[in-house]
């Protein structure tokens, strides 16, 4: 069977820089940073005091508050996201055949926010269990698709994916997979986050995995310096609307690129820390150069993982120029996470955007932050540091990965009609 072309076709976004896609994007260009003193809680005690919160947000003014009162933030901002997506797809809503529509979400944490305060409200009433009924309907990872597909019946095939910070990403290839096998014919594909919280900035401190700058957060997100201290936690959501490609053509769609591969691997060796020698991250993005049919040459940039954590930055770095040799030097590499934090599960679908909108623009989004060349990463690559750089991108990657050793990679291209 010859596998179907996807294309996507709708973009929405909700992050600490801009609250829609254009806001997102005009920020990324300018190499604007998110993080700032967190605002939802007091972090008097907590070693570090700054997030990338999601900024002059008011859910009411895109869901009503009686329905807002029914999700944790992370469902929230998926609706939002999922809407603007939805709305920039432009369908007929009276021809759409929506039992060929479906919603493939990625969380890697899912209602982090709902959980934390249901048990310490438990806590504090002297063991007497008086739960919210909507506490399990908000917390679960699930749920988000779920709202989804229930906003505007779509009931085609619906799950979540859940692979840490990999979750979006492989929520992606999994709707790329489904059109292109013919199980669907549109999916909203991306990812929400929503773990700037308590226990969500209490746990990740306890492993050492967040800077700790509070003097200057806005700098804290150094990916690639040699003075890194950890990743800034962001938050918030990502979407994108899939769409076979004749069924694109056939409605006169706006088409931003076509999906080209999508490659999964596992480090198998750490529960948290990657491999040393990014064994992993070389084996994901060879896959997805399979699967896409090109070869590292065909490759304009990838859009790093790039968490900014002492070990991670090394082993990428790595892998990349083992797998794309001497044309390493040659291609545009980027992190957005040093402006928009990494938004955990929700990152690749926001970093997937930034890749599609590099395309669609020929302009790649900085590596903000850099001060100090590590001398454990070769000076030879560009990191586009500091400043966006003007270029015809016609293939860019993406990648993601996730504790637990998850990796995924998605590759996007121009059309070619």
């Amino acid at each position: 069977m010859a596998l179907r072309r996807v294309v996507v076709t709708g973009l929405g976004a909700l992050t600490p820089i801009g609250n829609n896609i254009q806001e997102y994007w005009d920020a990324l260009i300018a190499g604007k940073p998110g993080a700032a003193p967190i605002t939802y809680f007091d972090t008097t005690h907590f070693k570090t005091k700054f997030a990338c919160e999601v900024k002059n947000f008011n859910v009411e003014d895109f869901i009503e508050r009686k329905e807002a009162r029914k999700m944790d933030r992370y469902a929230q901002y998926a609706i939002v996201s999922s809407e603007e997506a939805v709305k920039d797809a432009d369908f007929n809503f009276e021809t759409l055949d929506k039992d060929r529509v479906g919603v493939i979400w990625g969380s890697g944490i899912g209602g982090l926010e709902t959980f934390q305060q249901e048990v310490m409200e438990f806590s504090a009433g002297n063991g007497v269990p008086k739960f919210n009924p909507f506490f399990i309907p908000k917390m679960i990872a699930d749920i988000a698709g779920g709202h989804i597909s229930i906003k505007y019946g779509f009931r085609g095939p619906n799950f979540t994916t859940v692979s840490a910070c990999a979750s979006s990403t492989n929520a992606l290839i999994d709707a790329f997979n489904y059109i292109r096998l013919g199980h669907a014919d549109v999916m909203v594909t991306g990812g929400s986050e929503a773990a700037v919280t308590i226990a969500g900035m209490g746990g990740f401190n306890a492993m050492h995995a967040l800077s700790t700058r509070n003097d200057d957060p806005a700098t804290a997100s150094r990916p690639m310096d040699k003075d890194r201290d950890g990743f800034v936690l962001g938050e918030g959501a990502g979407a994108l609307i899939l769409e076979e490609y004749e069924h694109a053509k056939a409605r006169g769609a706006k088409i931003y690129c076509e999906v080209g591969g999508g490659g999964m691997s596992a480090d198998a060796h750490h529960i948290t820390a990657p491999h040393p020698e990014g064994f992993g991250a070389r084996n994901v993005m060879l896959s997805c150069l399979r699967d896409a049919g090109l070869k590292p040459e065909d490759v304009d940039g990838v859009n790093m993982h790039g968490t900014s954590t002492p070990l991670g930055d090394i082993a990428e770095s790595k892998a990349i120029e083992a797998v794309f040799g001497e044309h390493a030097y040659t291609m545009n590499l980027n992190s957005t996470k040093s402006m928009t934090g990494h938004l955990l599960g929700a990152a690749g679908a926001i970093e997937a955007i930034a890749a599609i909108l590099s395309i669609k623009y020929g302009i790649v989004p900085p590596t903000i932050n850099h001060f100090t060349d590590d001398e454990n990463i070769n000076p030879k690559l560009n990191f586009t540091f500091n400043k966006a750089q003007k270029r015809d991108m016609k293939v860019v990657m993406s990648n993601t990965f996730g504790f637990g050793g998850h990796n995924a990679c998605v590759l996007v291209k121009k059309l070619e009609e």
